[in-house]
């Protein structure tokens, strides 16, 4: 069921989060905060288009969102967190825009590392690794060993991700295992299955947000988002912040899961 939008914050931040004082997080009761929450970030090139500015400034703007949402995070307690920084079709854009998304992912790292690891965020990245450049892996790689024993926080950015792209992958890794006698093919269950996804340890998506007023899931973690509850916003990517992820936090609590059950 698609849940009411939240309303737009007031405009978009351009620097690291700074939360007023007395400014925190709502009160959720105890069982009712989402374990696994899932965004996929959209509206940044009509965020600039909308203002005059290059489609390049409107990403560069969603950079400052996505840490004012990581502190709003760790400020509710949530423990996974999983943003949609680009997926398998954004390829198609053109080269330039392409061009200004690597270079602000592969900046991530060195201009916020120390703050999110400081801050007790573990760091994953996660998606297909094989078009990604050389120098961008090894800096990943090297501060997902960093941040590996961190704990208040799992963020996962989803980089060259497309969700059927994981699930053919991972069924024919199933298949090969299985032609070699590793696995017994009447055993193979969803949990076996699951085993070959991209990140096997994240719990399954309980909510899912998508900004900008686009209604569908945008081959984003389909298996793992098979009974997650549905928030669709107006708000732009960059205009999205902890005050979104709260109102968001919110509405999921007041949901009934029944998971078919009843």
């Amino acid at each position: 069921m698609v849940i009411p939008s939240v309303p737009a914050a007031p405009r978009a931040r351009s620097s690291a989060p700074s939360p007023r004082p007395g400014d925190g997080p709502p009160r959720i009761p105890e069982g009712r905060l989402p374990g696994h929450v899932a965004v996929v970030l959209d509206g940044n090139g009509r965020w600039a288009t909308g203002r005059g500015l290059p489609r390049t400034d409107g990403h560069r703007a969603g950079v400052a969102a996505v840490l004012d949402t990581v502190d709003g995070a760790l400020q509710l307690g949530l423990r996974h967190l999983s943003l949609f920084a680009f997926s398998t079709e954004n390829w198609r854009r053109e080269r330039t825009e392409v061009g200004e998304v690597m270079r602000l992912i592969n900046a991530f790292v060195t201009d916020h590392g120390d703050w999110l690891d400081q801050r007790g965020v573990r760091v994953t990245w996660s998606g297909e690794r094989g078009r990604l450049g050389a120098d961008m892996l090894r800096g990943f790689d090297a501060f997902q060993a960093r941040t590996a024993g961190n704990s208040r926080l799992d963020l996962t950015v989803w980089i060259n991700y497309g969700a059927r792209d994981e699930l053919w992958r991972a069924a024919r890794h199933l298949a090969l295992d299985s032609a070699a006698g590793r696995v017994d093919p009447a055993l193979i269950d969803a949990e076996t299955f699951s085993r070959y996804l991209y990140r096997p340890d994240l719990p399954d998506v309980d909510l899912f947000i998508r900004t900008s007023g686009e209604q569908r899931l945008s081959n984003f973690l389909l298996w793992q988002s098979a009974y997650a509850e549905l928030l669709f916003t107006e708000t732009l990517w960059p205009d999205f912040g902890r005050h979104d992820l709260w109102a968001a936090a919110v509405a999921y609590s007041r949901r009934d899961r029944r998971f078919g059950g009843h």
